[in-house]
C-alpha cells in the first residue's frame, strides 16, 4: 500500500486535513501518517477535540512552539526529516503557509520525496508577511500544487510555474468541504447563540489578531474605534485572541464592544451562521464568511482571496476607521445572492485522486 505523511501545525490545518483524511479512509488504498508539529499550541486540541471533530489522532506530536521563526522552522525540519527516514512515504502533504508547511516541504524535498501543497498559489504580495515567504517557497519545491481558485492558478502562471516540472491543478477550496461537513453538527455541539443571548442577523462577528495590526497602537486604535461605531448600530461580538488582549492592555484601550473568550470551531461556525456580517483580519475567516453567505469587511491592506472582493462579497478596508465603518454600512444595505460558486465542490475527493495519480 502506498503511504503519505501529512504535516499539520495549527487548528485550521487539522480541520482541513480531516477532509482529506476522511476521503483516504473511505477509499482505503493509501496509508496516511499524521504529524503534528505543535506550532500553534492550543489547549483545546485535546483528545476530545479529535473525537468531536472526527479527526484522526497524529502518530507523531513534535511539540515545537513558542520559538522565533528560524529556530522553530529549523527544529521542525530536523524532526520531520527523522520521521520521513523511518516512514519512507511516497509523498508528503502540507497545507497553507505556516512554518510547519515550509519545514515539511523542505524536509521532504531534501530526501527526494514528492510534496503536495494544498492551498497553493495564494499571494498577498506583501513580503513582510512570514506566511507569504512560506507559501512562495513551498510552491516552488512542490510536485503537486492544489490550487483553490483561478486567481491562485494565474498567480503561479505569472511567476513562471508553467515552465517548471510541477503539476498545477485547480481543485477548489478544501475548507468549503469542511464547513459543509461540520455545519451539519455545529448546532448540536455548541450552545453559544443561546448562551450569549444573541439573535440571528442582529450581531456582527469580529476577529482581530494579526501581528501587523496588534503591534501598532495606531492601527489597533483605529480598528477598535470602528468596531465601537459599528457596535452602536449592531452588537459586535469579538472572541478575544490572547495577543490582542495583551496589546489592548498595553495600549490602555478599553473598547465598548462585546468581548468573549476564545472559542472552539463549532462555536465559531454557529456565530458565522447567525451573524449579519463579519469584520476580520484573518485569512480563513474571509472565505468561511462567504460559505455562510455573509459579507466581510477585511481589516488589512491586502487579501489573498481577491475573488471575494472582485465579486462584491468583501472589501479590503485597511485600518482606517471611516473606511471600515462606511464599508460596514455599504454591505448592510446590500442584497446580493451569493450565487457564484467561487470555490468548487467535492474538493477533498479531487485532491485525493490527484495524489493517487502522483504516487502510483
Amino acid at each position: 500500500m502506498k503511504k503519505i505523511v501529512t504535516i499539520l501545525g495549527a487548528r485550521p490545518q487539522f480541520v482541513k486535513g480531516a477532509v482529506l483524511s476522511r476521503v483516504i479512509q473511505k477509499h482505503n488504498e493509501i496509508e496516511e501518517i499524521i504529524v503534528h508539529t505543535g506550532q500553534h499550541f492550543d489547549a483545546n486540541m485535546s483528545a476530545v477535540f479529535f473525537e468531536e471533530m472526527q479527526i484522526p489522532k497524529p502518530k507523531y506530536n513534535l511539540n515545537i512552539n513558542g520559538l522565533n521563526h528560524g529556530a522553530m522552522t529549523g527544529q521542525m525540519l530536523e524532526k520531520i526529516e527523522e520521521i520521513l527516514l523511518v516512514e519512507k512515504p511516497d509523498a508528503v502533504v502540507v497545507y497553507g503557509d505556516t512554518n510547519s508547511t515550509l519545514a515539511g516541504a523542505l524536509a521532504a524535498q531534501k530526501l527526494q520525496v514528492k510534496v503536495v501543497h494544498v492551498e497553493a498559489g495564494l499571494r498577498s504580495f506583501n513580503m513582510q508577511m512570514p506566511e507569504e515567504v512560506n507559501r512562495i517557497l513551498t510552491d516552488r519545491i512542490a510536485s503537486l500544487l492544489s490550487c483553490p481558485t483561478e486567481v491562485s492558478v494565474n498567480n503561479l502562471k505569472k511567476e513562471g510555474f508553467g515552465s517548471f516540472d510541477i503539476l498545477i491543478e485547480k481543485h477548489g477550496d478544501i475548507m468549503k468541504d469542511a464547513v459543509e461537513f461540520y455545519s451539519k453538527v455545529s448546532e448540536e455541539k455548541s450552545s453559544i447563540i443561546s448562551d450569549l443571548n444573541l439573535t440571528k442577523n442582529q450581531f456582527v462577528l469580529a476577529t482581530i489578531h494579526r501581528q501587523e495590526n496588534t503591534d501598532s497602537k495606531e492601527k489597533l486604535t483605529n480598528i477598535f474605534k470602528a468596531l465601537e461605531e459599528i457596535h452602536k448600530i449592531k452588537q459586535v461580538v469579538l472572541p478575544l485572541h490572547p495577543r490582542t488582549k495583551k496589546m489592548l492592555e498595553k495600549y490602555q484601550l478599553q473598547p465598548n464592544i462585546t468581548f468573549i473568550e476564545p472559542i472552539g470551531y463549532f462555536s465559531m461556525l454557529e456565530l458565522l451562521k447567525n451573524c449579519c456580517l463579519v469584520v476580520t483580519d484573518s485569512g480563513g475567516l474571509q472565505k468561511e464568511a462567504f460559505f455562510n453567505k455573509k459579507f466581510c469587511v477585511i481589516a488589512r491592506e491586502e487579501t489573498e482571496w481577491k475573488e471575494l472582493v472582485d465579486n462584491g462579497y468583501a472589501s479590503v478596508s485597511g485600518t482606517d476607521t471611516n473606511k471600515l465603518v462606511s464599508d460596514f454600512n455599504r454591505f448592510s444595505a446590500t442584497t446580493k445572492s451569493f450565487k457564484e460558486a467561487l470555490y468548487g465542490d467535492n474538493v477533498g475527493e479531487k485532491i485525493y485522486q490527484s495524489i493517487k495519480k502522483l504516487i502510483q
